[in-house]
């Protein structure tokens, strides 16, 4: 028979491995609930995608990566597919097609600027690309056939007053035809944006003259961060208007990209206020990257194991 205190002493012990249990489980709970899919911008294979499509998309997935952004394709179309075939093709992987990047004007190369060479080495070339100024209700219609939640204007011309003006017109306008097809609509930032044009910052004048309900924003937070300006400042400043975020990583100098957690960005800070800024997807990205899966491996790495 247990002694009173016999029984006391196995009791407690009972009560604390209880007690441990339910912290530990309360723990995994609580990490399940912030834990979220890890998206890919497949600018990142801008260079390579198109000579291996599938194969390429195959070995994003086995990265585990699981959401899908995509962007220009030297195939023409998305890939070389129509909208329901990419998005089909992805969710056959265990990926998801969740936002599609499109630029506002006709396309140009910005002076003294060459774009890179291609994997057979040569000078590599781009076709027409289809814009939103010229080519808004195709788009948006070819997005909402996709199922993707969010179109994207990747880039669209502010060098002037005048640019501004209009590319602010473009984006209202496409903001509302994405209302009316169901799917929202983004502005996604370089730095540029951050730097005073004619005595005004472009940024906030696409902030204050589109409207917070059709024209949300997808915040790069590298180059917002190259551009001086803190990306919880923009959050605290219009909660709720960054639903998408772009993921990279900048060396102390500001000027290389990096993968996610090899930086300077403070990104567990940034992602403590996910929630502020109203954040439903966030893509990895490295522009024009040395060696693509490798720095798509560190930042998923970081991301999933250190974030």
């Amino acid at each position: 028979m247990y002694t009173r205190k016999e029984f006391l002493r196995r009791s407690g012990g009972a009560l604390a491995g209880s007690a441990l249990l339910s912290n530990t489980l309360f723990a995994s709970l609580l990490k399940q609930q912030t834990s979220h899919a890890v998206g890919l911008q497949l600018f990142t294979l801008f260079s390579t995608i198109d000579d291996d499509v599938l194969g390429s998309l195959k070995k994003v997935a086995a990265l585990g990566y699981t959401e899908i952004e995509s962007a220009f394709s030297k195939k023409g179309g998305y890939y070389g597919m129509t909208p329901k075939a990419f998005a089909g093709t992805l969710k056959d992987m265990g990926m998801r097609w969740t936002s599609h990047h499109v630029i506002g004007a006709p396309f140009k190369l910005p002076p003294g600027t060459k774009l890179p060479a291609g994997a057979d080495g040569k000078p590599m070339t781009i076709p027409p690309m289809k814009n939103l100024r010229d080519n808004m209700q195709e788009m948006v219609d070819q997005a909402a056939e996709g199922g993707v939640e969010y179109l994207v204007c990747a880039n669209t011309p502010i060098g002037t007053l005048d640019e501004i003006k209009q590319s602010v017109e473009t984006l209202v306008k496409t903001g509302e035809a994405c209302k009316k097809a169901g799917i929202g609509f983004a502005y996604h930032n370089h730095d540029a944006e951050f730097h005073a044009v004619e005595g005004k910052i472009p940024y906030e004048l696409i902030l204050s003259e589109t409207p917070a309900d059709t024209v949300k924003m997808e915040l790069d937070l590298a180059w917002a961060s190259k551009g001086g300006k803190d990306p919880v400042d923009l959050f605290n400043q219009h909660p709720g208007r960054f639903p998408q975020w772009h993921v990279k990583d900048l060396d102390a100098s500001m000027q290389n990209i990096m993968p996610v957690g090899s930086g300077v960005i403070d990104y567990k800070r940034i992602f403590a206020n996910a929630a502020l800024a109203g954040m439903k997807h966030f893509y990895v990205e490295h522009d024009f990257p040395k060696d693509a899966y490798e720095s798509m491996t560190k930042s998923i790495d970081y991301i999933k194991n250190k974030l």
